[in-house]
């Protein structure tokens, strides 16, 4: 599994830097470099700032009595996407740190594995939403072509694949608690804990579907909030298209970049996405491609302190309950 998964990542890696090096490394980079410190700054903070709507969309999920302070979420989420977008995890291994982080800050293991599959559940339908919205700019804006109705036509199959994919996920929660057991047993080794009570967890979220849709709302907020936020880097590397646009490239790249989901970090799959998106709306490939090394460089600007943060406070909690166990071994002497 191990080989596997490394192999599938060098020819991610090699497949962007190929496409790096076919439209052109001096090209690709200085585009990037057009964007400057302060633009670069602007970028990452545009970003950061959607970690507030999602940590939102996740708390809307639980009963008042049993949802954590906001930044509890918005730090846990924080920890998954930079996990996921930064190491060589899964989304999976992602949702795991997500989960762990959470259990850190005193969520209790049931209540924070229940909850984050729900939110995953919530993200999965918000996106389906958000692809239906960019294949709908696409027919609206794109001249129709051979590559646009083949784009289209595999775009609506996905779409079709996801949306039945989504519903049958809802009904294992629902329904399928053995097969949930096995999800959480899965997270379980992941985060290094036993998971217990999912299932009760599980239904005490769903007893209120206006929740559940509520946080829908919020992720896809998030999502076109995403498109804005990648708008507003392609008009400081000099693409003159509007809002629209940005939002049309973006949601097709992440349904692009789902179907590859097998690929860690989507190396090359979001590359390719972007450079055949980009020109359909008047992006040169130049272009096209230095938002997506712009979107590497921001995450790790901002996954690495998050993960290290994360590591500081696991190494502390592993100190103090290594300080507290001799003492309540010799108390109990």
């Amino acid at each position: 599994m191990k080989l596997r998964f490394a192999l599938l990542a060098a020819v991610g890696v090699a497949l962007a830097l190929y496409l790096v090096r076919y439209v052109g490394w001096h090209a690709v980079l200085s585009a990037a470099a057009t964007i400057g410190w302060t633009g670069f700054a602007l970028f990452c903070l545009g970003a950061l700032a959607l970690f507030v709507l999602l940590g939102t969309a996740w708390q809307v999920l639980l009963p008042a009595a049993l949802a954590p302070r906001l930044r509890v979420l918005i730090g846990a989420r924080l920890v998954r996407d930079a996990g996921a977008e930064v190491l060589p995890l899964s989304q999976l291994g992602g949702i795991a740190l997500g989960v762990r982080a959470a259990m850190l800050q005193g969520m209790s293991a049931a209540l924070a594995s229940a909850s984050m599959i729900v939110d995953v559940t919530a993200e999965m339908l918000a996106q389906i939403a958000y692809a239906v919205l960019g294949v709908a700019i696409l027919l609206a804006r794109v001249p129709r072509s051979s590559q646009v109705t083949s784009l289209t036509s595999a775009c609506v199959i996905g779409l079709l694949l996801a949306a039945v994919a989504a519903g049958l996920f809802i009904t294992v929660q629902r329904r399928g608690g053995r097969i949930t057991a096995r999800l959480a047993r899965t997270l379980r080794r992941s985060a290094g804990h036993t998971f217990t009570g999912v299932g009760r967890a599980l239904e005490i979220i769903y007893r209120s579907p206006a929740r559940v849709v509520l946080s829908v709302a919020l992720h896809l907020a998030g999502w076109v909030g995403n498109g804005a936020v990648v708008w507003l880097g392609f008009r400081l590397i000099g693409a003159h298209i509007d809002v629209a646009a940005a939002i049309a490239i973006e949601s097709l790249v992440y349904a692009i970049r789902s179907a590859g989901a097998f690929v860690p970090n989507a190396l090359g799959v979001q590359e390719g996405a972007y450079l055949v998106l980009g020109p359909l709306f008047g992006v040169p490939p130049d272009l096209a491609l230095a938002i997506s090394v712009l979107k590497r460089a921001r995450d790790i600007a901002i996954g690495v302190p998050v993960l290290l943060s994360w590591q500081a406070a696991e190494g502390r909690r592993a100190f103090q309950t290594a300080v507290r166990s001799p003492a309540g071994d010799g108390g109990a002497q």
